[in-house]
C-alpha cells in the first residue's frame, strides 16, 4: 500500500488540538499538521513520551509550533483540568482531532470515575473534552475529526450493561465505544448545524495498520503483543491489503482539511474492505446510521460525564 502523504492546505494561523499524538499514526498526524503551519497542541498522558514526540516533530519540521499538556482521558478530573487550561488561555481552537484510544485490555478495568476503561476513555473522555472546550471550538468555527475503527462496522451499545459487568468481552466493548463516539460525533454536527454553532463534525477511520493498539501495553495489563499483531505487521510490510502507520494517518488528515466536510460518510482507506490504501470516503457503517440512537448517545453521555453541551 502507498505511503504517499496527501497534500494539505496552509494551516498557518490555525490552532489544532490532537489527542493520541505521541506515537503511531497520531504522531504522523501531528507532524503533518505542524508542517502545514498549524500550532499543534498535544495533550499527553505520558509526559516523557510526549517530550520524545515533540523532539521528533521538531527535527522533521524545523520551526514547528508545539505545545505539550497533561491529559488522561480516563480521568474526568484530568480532562477538566486540561480544558480549563485552554479556556484560561482563551484562544480559539480551529481543529480538534479525537484520536487517542485504548483497545481490548485482557481483563475488565475501570477508569478513575468507575466507567469501563474502553468506553470511559475512548468515548466519554472525548465527550468531556468537547464539552470542556466547546466555547473555543465555537469561537474557531472548528472542524472536529473523530477517529473511529473498522470495529464500528458491527456491534451495538449495551445500554443495559454499560459497565460491562456481565461477561466482559473486550472486543465487544471496544466496538461499542467506537460506535458511541461516532454517533456522538454525528449528533454534534447536527446540533451545530441546527443551532448555528459553526462547528463541523466528521468521522474517520484508519483501516488496519501496525499501530500500538494491539501491541504490548503493560499499563493496561497486556505484557506481550496479541498474536494478530505479527500478522498485521507482516501483511503491512509486504503491502498485502493493510495499510502502514503513515497511510493510516491520511484519512483523518483528509477529514481535517477537505473543503467540503461531510458528516454522512466515513473518511477511510479506499482499498479492499477499506483496510488500507489511499484516503477517500465510503458509506457509514450501519451502526452509525441510527439518528435516534445518536440522540440517545448525546443525552446519556452528557448525563454520565456531567457536562451540558449547548
Amino acid at each position: 500500500m502507498t505511503d504517499t502523504d496527501i497534500p494539505l492546505p496552509s494551516l498557518a494561523g490555525r490552532r489544532a488540538v490532537l489527542t493520541g499524538g505521541s506515537d503511531g499514526m497520531g504522531l504522523v498526524i501531528a507532524e503533518r499538521l505542524a508542517a502545514a503551519g498549524a500550532e499543534v497542541v498535544l495533550p499527553v498522558r505520558n509526559r516523557a513520551k510526549g517530550d520524545r514526540a515533540a523532539r521528533t516533530i521538531r527535527e522533521r519540521v524545523p520551526g514547528a509550533r508545539l505545545e505539550l499538556h497533561d491529559l488522561d482521558l480516563s480521568s474526568l478530573a484530568s480532562v477538566a483540568d486540561f480544558a480549563g487550561v485552554l479556556r484560561a488561555d482563551g484562544r480559539p481552537v480551529h481543529l480538534l482531532v479525537n484520536n487517542a484510544g485504548v483497545m481490548t485490555p485482557p481483563e475488565r478495568q475501570t477508569t478513575a470515575d468507575g466507567f469501563e476503561l474502553q468506553f470511559g476513555t475512548n468515548h466519554l473522555g472525548h465527550v468531556a473534552l468537547v464539552g470542556g472546550i466547546l466555547p473555543l471550538l465555537t469561537a474557531g468555527s472548528a472542524r472536529v475529526v473523530t477517529q473511529l475503527s473498522i470495529a464500528a462496522r458491527s456491534g451495538r451499545i449495551a445500554w443495559d450493561d454499560l459497565p460491562a459487568e456481565r461477561g466482559y468481552d473486550g472486543q465487544r466493548v471496544y466496538s461499542a465505544s467506537k460506535i458511541a463516539l461516532g454517533l456522538f460525533a454525528r449528533e454534534l454536527d447536527r446540533r451545530s448545524t441546527d443551532g448555528g454553532w459553526g462547528i463541523r463534525s466528521v468521522v474517520s477511520h484508519p483501516g488496519v495498520a501496525p499501530s500500538n493498539l494491539l501491541a504490548a501495553r503493560p499499563e493496561i495489563g497486556r505484557t506481550t503483543d496479541v498474536p494478530a499483531v505479527r500478522a498485521i505487521r507482516w501483511m503491512s510490510r509486504h503491502g498485502i491489503l493493510l495499510g502502514t502507520v503513515r497511510s493510516a494517518a491520511q484519512p483523518a488528515l483528509l477529514a481535517a482539511t477537505t473543503t467540503d466536510p461531510r458528516s454522512d460518510v466515513l473518511y477511510g482507506p479506499r482499498g479492499p474492505m477499506n483496510l488500507g490504501g489511499t484516503p477517500s470516503t465510503h458509506a457509514l457503517y450501519r451502526p452509525l446510521r441510527d439518528l435516534d440512537e445518536a440522540r440517545r448517545v448525546w443525552d446519556e453521555s452528557q448525563r454520565l460525564v456531567g457536562v451540558t453541551l449547548a
